[in-house]
């Protein structure tokens, strides 16, 4: 399988040539560096490209046998993304802390998985924290994060790794210093402040940029994955016809998801029609209302509307009458409660309705507006208050003016009989 491409651009733009301050670099490093630029350090991508290839093949072949690529990165800006990456191709990592004799004292630490291993199966089960008091079992959870936050991404590694891939040897001198010790290749970034001594496969590159880093593990972690897939090709595994199952699966899939849309779309038609039609009879009720209502309304017979008219009229002429002996007029006195709306009348019930609001709006502004209190009042009021306090308080300062004195008196007495009795 190919190895992941990358162009020298791709470098640039990720800021892989910067390098450190002029001061702050390592004379070993000056066969990498193309030169410097306002007091900082370039180095030379048109190694950086050959070489990094180199590593990326290294990788390939380790895996492709068999091997195990351990990622190292303890820093800030490469601890998440080693943990990422590492997680990606199936590799394992140490991003916290690296521990002194994690790999030439294996035995101590495969001791230590083993109890993380305990804790966590543990902690899993259901009976595993019964009889055990809140403190036991919070000391027994801070011991297993401690554990896990140092060991917990090596815990699946039977034995050492084939390979080391570092991020920054400054900070990971340890780690540089154990796998020379066993003979362990190391494939390292190298800033212009590092130093190349023990490193088996360098990589001169911008170490601190999150962008670099991100670059460097992605290529790294692209050819553990095509190291894998040589892998399963030489062992005989047919990666094509692992497709074929897969396949009918999604058919299959595919056609539940169609039936269950079918099922949500007649569900959802029947619910519609459900609502239509509760809302067709609700209209027609309130048709059949409103026509019930406009025939309460109506006079059922001519005849019996005349009657009405003529009853209406003689009861207008007896109060005329009552009017003119008492020297009042009928419109003055009368109320808006008199007043009558007659619907057998074609032009009766519009001059009455207007007599009716007018009369309305004349008793409205007969009503007495509340008054409001006077300006004048209300300070009077408030002097009032004040000099009632300034009383009170002046009667105060004169009853402790006493106190002090009937207090000043006695001490006083009490001293002239001491004196007298000294005497």
């Amino acid at each position: 399988m190919p190895l992941p491409s990358f162009t020298m651009r791709q470098l640039i733009e990720a800021g892989c040539h910067f390098g450190h301050n002029t001061r702050r670099w390592n004379p070993k490093m000056e066969p990498f560096l193309y030169g410097s630029r306002d007091g900082i350090h370039i180095l030379d991508l048109q190694q950086t490209v050959p070489l990094l290839h180199r590593a990326m093949q290294a990788v390939h072949d380790a895996v492709a046998d068999g091997g195990r690529i351990l990622f190292v990165g303890t820093k800030r800006q490469a601890f998440d993304l080693i943990k990422e990456y590492a997680g990606k191709c199936g590799q394992y990592y140490v991003n916290h802390r690296w521990l002194g004799g994690m790999l030439t004292n294996w035995k101590t630490i495969s001791k230590s998985i083993k109890r993380l291993k305990e804790l966590e199966a543990q902690f899993e089960s259901e009976d595993g924290l019964s009889g055990l008091t809140k403190k036991e079992t919070l000391n027994l959870q801070r011991e297993k994060d401690k554990l896990d936050l140092a060991i917990g991404g090596i815990k699946d590694m039977p034995g050492l790794p084939d390979l080391l891939v570092i991020v920054d040897t400054n900070k990971e001198s340890i780690a540089v210093a154990e796998a020379f010790h066993l003979n362990i290749p190391v494939v390292a970034v190298l800033d212009s402040n590092s130093d190349p001594n023990g490193i088996t496969y360098p990589v001169p590159g911008n170490d601190d940029a999150i962008r670099a880093i991100r670059l460097y593990l992605e290529l790294i972690s692209g050819s553990v994955l095509d190291g894998i897939k040589d892998e399963m090709h030489a062992a005989g595994v047919d990666l094509g016809e692992s497709d074929k199952p897969i396949e009918k699966n999604l058919d299959a899939k595919e056609k539940s998801t169609d039936d269950i849309k079918t099922e949500e779309n007649k569900s959802s038609d029947i619910s519609t029609s459900t609502e239509l039609k509760i809302k067709n009879t609700s209209s027609k009720k309130e048709v059949a209302s409103d026509f019930s209502a406009l025939e309460i309304l109506k006079p059922k017979d001519n005849k019996k509307s005349s009657t009405i008219l003529k009853e209406d009229s003689a009861e207008k002429t007896d109060s005329q009458i009552a009017d003119d002996g008492d020297g009042i007029s009928n419109k003055d006195s009368s109320k808006p409660e008199d007043a009558k709306i007659k619907l057998g009348s074609d032009d009766g019930p519009g001059i009455e309705e207007k007599l009716t609001k007018t009369k309305v709006k004349n008793t409205s502004t007969k009503q007495p507006a509340t008054k409001k209190p006077s300006l004048k009042k209300v300070a009077v009021k408030k002097v009032v208050a004040k000099k009632t306090i300034a009383k009170k308080t002046t009667a105060k300062k004169t009853v402790a003016k006493k106190v002090t004195a009937k207090k000043t008196v006695a001490k006083k007495t009490t001293v002239k009989k001491a004196t007298a009795k000294k005497d």
